[in-house]
């Protein structure tokens, strides 16, 4: 299913990158792992980029969104943090996450799959429980999310994932029922624009060895 969207400045915000430090020592993998990705620079000025044509203001508030959806297990630790205010946790926000899934699918129409929202806690921190996206329409893999705080400006941005993890998660069912591009990052010049700051740092999930378990990505999002 094609996503007509692309990237735009029309509002620049601050999308600090790095994962979480003390503040997400629990949500650490267990030593000896390393992820897939390096964290990218920890402070990262880029443009917004668009919400796409699959977006549905539903706040259906949910941590978990596979609603029975296949695919490799994905949890993503966000927290929230307000630059001007000194990078101060934001508290009270509602982030909108939404994605294809391992079909390359969003869900429209009444299905309400693989979206959902969630309302950060006083450290400004939520947990969303989903599945790695699949490809489609020559756009990198993405999820896309949308905060909107209380008050002050909100952001709307995407995650991507690294090519090597990718192209192993491709390998395996249900995504390899169709073959996968050899690259599907560097075809998709959003990801050449932003990607070293919006790709996810991967870790197995606990247990899991070689991703077998699923992943988990923590990053933290500072708006401005």
């Amino acid at each position: 299913m094609a996503d007509h969207d692309t990237s735009r400045a029309s509002r620049r915000t601050v999308l600090l990158a790095a994962a979480l430090t003390a503040s997400a020592a629990s949500c650490a993998a267990p030593d000896g792992q390393r992820s897939t990705a390096a964290p990218p620079p920890a402070c990262v000025l880029t443009a917004e980029a668009g919400e796409g044509p699959y977006y549905l203001d539903l706040d259906k508030v949910r941590s978990d969104i596979t609603e029975g959806r296949e695919g490799v297990p994905l949890r993503l630790d966000l927290t929230l943090v307000r630059v001007s205010a000194g990078c101060r946790p934001l508290a009270d926000a509602a982030v909108d996450v939404w994605h294809a899934d391992a079909a390359g699918d969003y869900s429209t129409g009444g299905a309400t799959f693989l979206r959902g929202t969630q309302v950060t806690d006083t450290a400004g921190r939520c947990v969303f429980r989903t599945v790695v996206p699949g490809w489609y329409a020559g756009l990198a893999p993405h999820i896309h999310f949308k905060v909107r705080p209380g008050s002050g400006a909100g952001t709307t941005s995407q995650f991507f994932f690294p090519e090597d993890l990718l192209r192993q998660v491709y390998a395996r069912r249900p995504y390899s029922r169709r073959p996968a591009p050899a690259h599907p990052n560097e075809r998709d010049s959003r990801y050449r624009a932003t990607g070293a700051a919006m790709t996810l740092a991967l870790r197995p999930e606990a247990g899991g060895a070689g991703g077998a378990g699923g992943y988990r990505a923590a990053y933290t999002v500072g708006i401005a």
